[in-house]
């Protein structure tokens, strides 16, 4: 973007600012707003708002699966458009926004309604971008990261930039027309990399329901949403073809940031890979006493039960894990069953569907022992699954190599979109 600059500008005197235009004045936080703490009337009907750092200020009856509701918004804060609503605990992360609405919102928030001429959507992109929250993290107050809480009289003296009311209406306006048009494309690449996953599950179920021959003799499989399979192709249950299928016997393993026992937890596995994010770990004598019953070895299925529920993967070598919540081991007879070819059928084919059919209904699926037992595959003799394996391994990498590219994209755009809101609020381009 060909963007211009002030003709003229001036040492701001903060250090995260920098120089800003020369007309634009420099107010402490409590100079443009004031605190507001109006309390609502008893037996109200107000509308329940909540902030979010990623979607900022919603009523709570839009996202009813976010939090529980409260039995009553008596004495709760008033809010009316135009407010900005802090939440103390978790401004820094970035929930802190301006308000659409009128209605309440919980007294463990903060409310801020300024006393000074404001396009309050100017400081919603102002608060909300990442230079300004590392100094709002930066006046919070708190013993550890996660207890950091933003109070009024630190906030209240945060230097922020002010220009005048025509000006950040202008800017306001522009941020709207140019993070809208970043949002669209980046939107579209979203749906193309949905499109690419759609693609890929059609082409793994198509491998592991009617093999890679399509010359091959064929039979009816009895069962009507499956159609016909490859004429030597059996339907086998899961308690038919793995050695052991075990869930762990325990609760919550106790855990740390590091150690040398890795904890297998449902948020670990995702998409038939094992996701080492906000990896937990554990210590020898915990290990020894979690896998009693069994323990996880390289190339057994690792199979989640709930919070995700269907979610699969292999455990890749020189990997010491045990198996946390809801999870389950499924031991694989190597000699029957390829363990890539059983995650593949998980993720699309005969055992994809039936663990459709058993969520469909559900709010939040849960599968006992027995379901999991029962999952049907679809399965040719192991050399032939080993080739589809490796046909779908293939498959597999070209749509990652397709779908990374247009992550990379996504990324790139949304940095761009928080470079131009940042050089936008803090008068480094002139719009």
């Amino acid at each position: 973007m060909n963007l211009l600059k002030y003709d003229r500008y001036k040492d701001s005197g903060v250090e995260w600012l920098g120089e800003i235009p020369d007309h634009w004045e420099i107010l402490r936080t409590k100079n443009i707003f004031r605190l507001s703490a109006e309390p609502a009337e008893k037996n109200n009907n107000h509308e329940l708002l909540s902030v979010y750092s990623d979607i900022g200020v919603k009523p709570r009856r839009e996202l009813e699966e976010r939090g529980n509701k409260a039995s009553t918004t008596d004495g709760y804060w008033i809010v009316k458009k135009g407010d900005v609503i802090v939440n103390k605990l978790l401004a820094w992360m970035g929930a802190i926004g301006v308000s659409y609405y009128d209605g309440v919102t919980s007294p463990a928030y903060d409310i801020l309604r300024a006393y000074k001429p404001i396009d309050s959507k100017f400081y919603h992109y102002l608060f909300r971008s990442p230079i300004c929250l590392s100094k709002l993290k930066q006046h919070s107050k708190g013993i550890m990261e996660m207890r950091l809480r933003l109070y009024f009289d630190e906030f209240g003296n945060i230097k922020l930039p002010y220009p005048c009311f025509e000006e950040q209406k202008r800017i306001v306006e522009f941020l709207d027309r140019k993070c809208g048009e970043i949002d669209e494309a980046i939107a579209k690449k979203q749906r193309l990399i949905e499109l690419l996953e759609e693609q890929k599950t059609i082409l793994i179920n198509q491998a592991v329901t009617k093999g890679l021959n399509p010359d091959a003799p064929m039979k009816d499989s009895g069962i009507e949403w499956l159609g016909a399979i490859p004429e030597h192709w059996e339907i086998k249950k899961a308690k038919h073809l793995f050695k052991q299928i075990i869930d762990t016997e325990h609760k919550t393993a106790p855990s740390f940031e590091n150690g040398l026992y890795f904890i297998v937890r449902t948020s670990n596995v995702k998409n038939g890979k094992l996701v080492l994010d906000k990896a937990l770990y554990t210590n020898e004598d915990i290990y020894k006493q979690w896998t009693k019953r069994a323990i996880p070895k390289a190339g057994d299925i690792l199979f989640t039960r709930e919070a995700p529920a269907g979610e699969a993967c292999i455990l890749p070598l020189n990997t010491k894990a045990l198996i946390g919540q809801r999870m389950v081991l499924m031991k694989v007879n190597q000699s029957i069953l390829d363990s890539n070819f059983a995650v593949f059928s998980i993720y699309g084919g005969a055992a994809k569907q039936y663990i459709y059919d058993l969520s469909v209904g559900s709010t939040v699926p849960h599968f006992n022992m027995s379901d999991i037992k029962n999952i049907p595959f679809v399965l040719p003799e192991i050399a032939e699954q080993r080739i589809i394996k490796e046909y779908l391994n293939k498959i597999n990498d070209n749509f990652q190599l397709l779908q990374d590219k247009e992550n990379k994209a996504i990324e790139k755009l949304t940095e761009l979109k928080q470079i131009l809101i940042a050089e936008a609020v803090t008068g480094k381009i002139k719009v």
